[in-house]
């Protein structure tokens, strides 16, 4: 029989019960529904606690089966306040910000895009920047600009393979990031 001081029960423990066997098929249990190590002896010695308080006020027919639900429960709460706990801190150190990460890849790309802009022919650079920045409309460049639709199109699908080049050739990748 366990000591009073190994257990932390009550010194009238009542008669007739192996609680190191009880003790021992608990933490076999616990262990079995995947119960985290560091919980496992808390929650056997709770459950062993609740069982001694109930034994003493009430008839109980299945001194295992009680265990195991009492350890259940007990585990179910435990689960349930660690997830209170990691989704209280989450949402503290959430931020609607960018990352550090983000913002240093941000202005890296956008010194690989001015550098690539400034590399391109005059025309293909107006074409992308009306285009691709000022939203304008493909004919309205190319009749501010006396080329056809086809011939502003081109610029674009260049200036953008440019970009795109000098993006990869600085080991930027914008689509993958958060």
């Amino acid at each position: 029989m366990l000591s009073s001081i190994k257990s932390g029960l009550p010194e009238q423990e009542p008669p007739g019960q192996d609680w190191d066997a009880i003790r021992a098929a608990l933490r076999r249990y616990l262990r079995a529904r995947g119960t985290s190590h560091d919980l496992i002896d808390d929650l056997a010695q709770e459950t062993l606690a609740r069982l001694v308080e109930l034994q003493r006020t009430q008839q109980i027919g299945s001194m295992l089966a009680l265990a195991f639900r009492i350890a259940d429960n007990l585990r179910v709460d435990a689960h349930r306040r660690e997830s209170r706990l990691i989704t209280g801190v989450d949402e503290e150190l959430r931020s609607d910000e960018p990352s550090l990460n983000r913002v240093l890849d941000s202005r890296r790309a956008m010194e690989v895009f001015q550098s690539c802009l400034r590399r391109m022919p005059a025309l293909r650079r107006e074409v992308l920047v009306r285009r691709r920045l000022n939203q304008e409309s493909c004919r309205a460049i190319g009749a501010d600009l006396d080329l056809s639709t086809k011939a502003v199109e081109k610029h674009i699908t260049r200036g953008m393979i440019d970009l795109r080049r000098a993006l990869d050739q600085a080991g930027i990748d914008l689509v993958g990031q958060d």
